[in-house]
């Protein structure tokens, strides 16, 4: 299957784009590796992010492209694939669909997790992470730590990132809805969007995203 996953911050699509291209047997493409991978590999792409990037500036629609046509021209991703965080405008969207065109394949669904604004926040500015692993994530509700603002891993102290302050959440939702969810009316008009709720546990969402994305995989052309 080839999907796109869409929906705003704190919707969980890292945590359900890992199971689900696990469950679908495909590469997950997250925007965040492939910016990693370029600038540690020094490729010519990378290089021109990071000078963007260094100077404080977005990175350039045509990069971002560049990078990920570069992944889906990869082996693994020949016979199916998971986008996270890519395509995020409707620029990058239409860039998709002509690269797709060009290699005589088409998307088979865009997953759309919908989540209220007040769980949004709830959920980021609820997140703790350690100092010494940012790997290591807490929730004051959800995921509390044995002990108030310690690390229960490595004993690391527990902070609050500052975007993830309820205001800094609230800016990065007026981004999201100004600059990716127009995409979700541009795929819809192509019949492509399935839109489920992603509240509730992790695995019982994961579900729910498999049955919605094979119920739309079987409707007819």
């Amino acid at each position: 299957m080839r999907i796109v996953l869409v929906g705003p911050p704190g919707a969980g699509k890292g945590t359900q784009a890992a199971f689900l291209a696990k469950n679908l047997s495909i590469p997950h493409i997250s925007t965040g590796d492939l910016f990693r991978a370029n600038i540690s590999q020094g490729t010519d792409l990378g290089k021109q992010a990071k000078a963007y990037m260094d100077a404080g500036n977005l990175v350039p629609d045509e990069v971002t492209i560049g990078m990920a046509e570069d992944r889906l021209d990869q082996a693994d991703a020949a016979d199916g694939f998971l986008l996270d965080g890519f395509p995020r405008n409707e620029q990058q969207a239409r860039a998709l669909d002509a690269y797709l065109a060009r290699h005589g394949i088409a998307l088979d669904g865009v997953l759309d997790l919908e989540v209220p604004e007040d769980e949004v926040v709830k959920r980021i500015a609820g997140r703790r992470i350690c100092r010494n692993d940012s790997a290591h994530v807490f929730h004051v509700e959800n995921q509390k730590p044995a002990v108030e603002g310690v690390c229960d891993i490595c004993g690391g102290e527990l902070y609050r990132r500052d975007d993830d302050a309820p205001d800094k959440v609230r800016n990065r939702l007026e981004v999201y809805h100004r600059e990716t969810e127009p995409i979700i009316d541009y795929y819809r008009k192509q019949d492509l969007v399935v839109t489920i709720s992603a509240l509730g546990p992790v695995a019982e969402v994961t579900r729910r995203a498999m049955a919605a994305l094979r119920a739309g995989s079987e409707r007819p052309a």
